[in-house]
Parts: C-alpha cells; structure tokens; sequence
C-alpha cells in the first residue's frame, strides 16, 4: 500500500503553488483552446453526416413532393 501521508512532508513550500500554476495552465489552454477545436469539428462532423446521407437517400420530405 503507498504512503500518501508524508508525500507533501518531502516537497518544497514552492512546489505546491507551482504544480498548481501549472495545472491552471493547463486547464486555461483546454478551455481556451482544445474545447472549441472540438465543438467545431463535432458540428462539422455532424453536418458532413447530414449532407452525404441526403446525397445517398435524398432530401427529408414526403417521395414525389
């Protein structure tokens, strides 16, 4: 079994603020960054899977309109 009590007994008093400045980097270029890229590219996607199924299958709406 690991030994999680004294994990921060052996770190300095600045690493805890740094490992935490970093993580909020890391989570502001997620936010600001990745998860948009990934909005667009799944609406893009979906889009694209709209329009080839409508090339295939036709467009919605009752046969012979």
């Amino acid at each position: 079994m690991l030994n999680t009590l004294n994990k921060n007994a052996a770190e300095p008093d600045g690493a805890h603020t740094a490992g935490r400045r970093e993580e909020l980097i890391v989570v502001a270029v997620i936010v600001a960054f990745i998860w948009p890229v990934v909005a667009v590219a799944v609406v893009g996607g979906y889009g694209f899977l709209i329009w080839m199924s409508q090339l295939i299958l036709g467009p919605p709406g009752p046969p012979g309109a």
